[in-house]
């Protein structure tokens, strides 16, 4: 068996169990990707799947899915995502060995 594009903590295992849920049955998990926006050229997004897609790497963990864009995967190789709640926002966020800088806001990324 191969490893796992990306890993997932606990809080974001526990913040996926809990959007699907809310989002309902059609739900068979999130879709992770990354398109090119934002000041340092790319930024992650996020998705309900309603289906898998043929291409897609499957991650999975705690009983949830996370698709990847097979696209993404090659940005993804190695990243470990979390979900991180501070006082003042919450969010999804990645630790990624292929980024090679951050613009100052946070929301993108280049490699």
């Amino acid at each position: 068996m191969s490893p796992q594009v990306m890993t997932l903590t606990d809080a974001a295992i526990a913040r996926i169990k809990h959007l699907t849920a809310e989002h309902g049955e059609t739900s068979v998990g999130m879709r992770v990707g990354v398109r090119n926006a934002g000041c340092s050229g790319m930024a992650y997004t996020f998705e309900f799947a309603d289906e898998p897609r043929p291409q897609d790497v499957v991650v999975e963990g705690g009983g949830i899915t996370v698709l990847v864009d097979p696209e993404a995967a090659k940005y993804l190789s190695g990243a470990e995502m979390d979900y991180v709640e501070e006082k003042l926002q919450s969010g999804f966020v990645f630790n990624n060995p292929n980024e090679k800088g951050r613009c100052g806001c946070g929301e993108s990324f280049y490699v």
